[in-house]
């Protein structure tokens, strides 16, 4: 699927690359077989949120604590982003000058990641070789930035993005401002843009540009797919990673969010295991990220931040810059149903698109011929940028 927008980006359909087959391989390739990097000289960049919880109010729980804030940074919560300047192109390596940027791009990493990710270094570095400054954002609660806000972040955070794309917006000098997601980073992206309009009140969108990879779009079936049979180990590895990054909280958190991730004098309920302790991505949902952002359950926070209603409703579509949409059909934990969904709703529309591939896992996209540090899906995101990015009006820096 997708043929006509491959040719019109220049690459191939996507195959994969031996031996990564199959959607499994494909997803744990990074983890299986991770690749060297070069070092991170990606230059901090603290941005001031514009209250003390991510979207006022609603979750003012996120700072609520039983062990107080000690630990945690003074004065208005921030986000650490890494802003790393386009790579020079020199021959047999000869030091030169990064050339000015074509555009800067936000990066956001997805579930459990952060901006020293192994994807979102990568698709950073394939991004500056064609000559993009990149933004790589830790997210509320993230990475490097844990220390620096309260809380941590879900597909509910878009608030979280408004300073952040309008400091990004003054990064970008007046070209063009584009944005790039992974997994549930596009999520939020994509909510951020369908809440936000322009920065400064207008009719226009924030970004010029987006491209969102294996990004969730119903967070329903999402959570339904990842408490799959087949699917139990992956769901351990995330729920690890949440849970410890939830403890981690260096602002403390709630008696009652302690005993649900320890499962210390709860008893079974909803993805609860013996002793109480939450055993699926739903219950932690349920027990730290619905409340936190100021839902009254997990359903509700499930349908409201989750744009697909909003993608298939007018004018959900018009609020979106120019976007795409990449997804394998054998994603094993984002179900490809609702980007099915959105391509036979959107059918010959111009923009947005969706890219639908038969393989690729989940931010997978092994394929023969990728170069050293690039998928195949970062060929496409990169294809996609540079085809936008001589279109997108000036604006003031």
């Amino acid at each position: 699927m997708g043929a006509p927008l491959l040719s019109q980006l220049g690459l191939d359909p996507f195959r994969p690359r031996a031996p990564w087959w199959g959607p499994d391989l494909q997803t744990l390739r990074d983890t299986l077989h991770p690749m060297a990097l070069p070092p991170d000289r990606g230059e901090p960049v603290l941005i001031n949120l514009s209250g003390p919880a991510a979207s006022g109010d609603k979750s003012a729980a996120a700072s609520g604590s039983s062990g107080g804030s000690s630990g945690g940074s003074a004065g208005a919560p921030q986000l650490l982003a890494l802003l790393d300047p386009p790579l020079a192109a020199t021959p047999a390596g000869a030091a030169s000058s990064p050339p000015p940027p074509r555009g800067l791009v936000v990066l956001l990493h997805g579930l459990g990641g952060g901006s020293e990710g192994l994807g979102v270094r990568r698709l950073g570095l394939a991004l500056q070789g064609q000559g993009f400054a990149v933004l790589r954002l830790n997210l509320r609660g993230a990475g490097r930035g844990r220390p620096l806000a309260p809380g941590t972040y879900a597909a509910a955070c878009s608030p979280d993005l408004g300073p952040v794309l309008q400091r990004a917006r003054e990064l970008a000098g007046g070209r063009p401002l584009l944005g790039a997601g992974l997994s549930l980073g596009g999520t939020i992206l994509l909510n951020a843009c369908l809440d936000g309009g322009s920065l400064d009140g207008g009719a226009e969108p924030p970004l010029d540009g987006l491209v969102c990879v294996s990004s969730p779009l119903d967070l329903e079936r999402c959570a339904w797919q990842i408490e799959r049979p087949r699917n139990g180990l992956y769901q351990r590895w995330l729920l690890g990673r949440l849970r410890l990054q939830t403890l981690a909280d260096p602002f403390g958190i709630t008696a009652a969010e302690r005993q649900a991730l320890l499962g210390l004098g709860l008893g079974r309920g909803l993805g609860r295991g013996p002793g109480g302790a939450i055993r699926t991505i739903r219950a932690f949902d349920a027990a730290i990220t619905a409340p936190r952002w100021g839902y009254r359950s997990v359903e509700h926070y499930y349908a409201a931040a989750s744009p697909l209603h909003r993608l298939l409703a007018g004018p959900g579509p018009d609020l979106l810059p120019p976007t795409l949409l990449v997804h394998a059909i054998d994603d094993p934990w984002v179900p490809a149903a609702p980007a099915r969904q959105l391509a036979q709703a959107w059918g010959d529309r111009a923009l947005p698109r969706v890219l639908l591939s038969p393989g690729g896992g989940h931010n997978g996209f092994h394929a023969p011929g990728d170069q050293p540090l690039a998928s195949w899906a970062d060929r496409v995101v990169v294809r996609w940028l540079e085809q936008l990015a001589p279109a997108a009006p000036l604006r003031p820096g």
